[in-house]
């Protein structure tokens, strides 16, 4: 499973991502998981199978996620509170939700 967060710079959520990798590590759960800017997005959309938005540029959710259907992905919107206490073990769960109800 490849996993990518979309911000504003791709630079604030690298300590997410980090957690994220923590957890999944943890879990025993195979995955690649990176940071980038929402100019990225398209590039790479089609390299992963989950995108997961971050709270601060939530504006471009629904396109976003309008996109990722089309390229049959998933695409959700990250939760401002999870976000901001850096839960890398519950943002994880949600990438896993997202692919499990595709």
């Amino acid at each position: 499973m490849k996993i990518f967060l979309c911000c504003s710079a791709g630079m604030s959520t690298s300590m997410l991502v980090k957690k994220m990798k923590q957890a999944a590590e943890e879990r025993q759960i195979t995955c690649e998981i990176n940071a980038y800017s929402i100019s990225e997005f398209e590039a790479c959309l089609q390299q992963y199978d989950v995108c997961l938005v971050a709270p601060q540029v939530k504006f471009k959710f629904e396109e976003f996620k309008a996109r990722a259907i089309q390229e049959g992905k998933v695409c959700g919107l990250i939760d401002m509170m999870n976000y901001g206490m850096l839960k890398g073990d519950v943002v994880l769960q949600q990438a896993l939700d997202l692919l499990d109800d595709k």
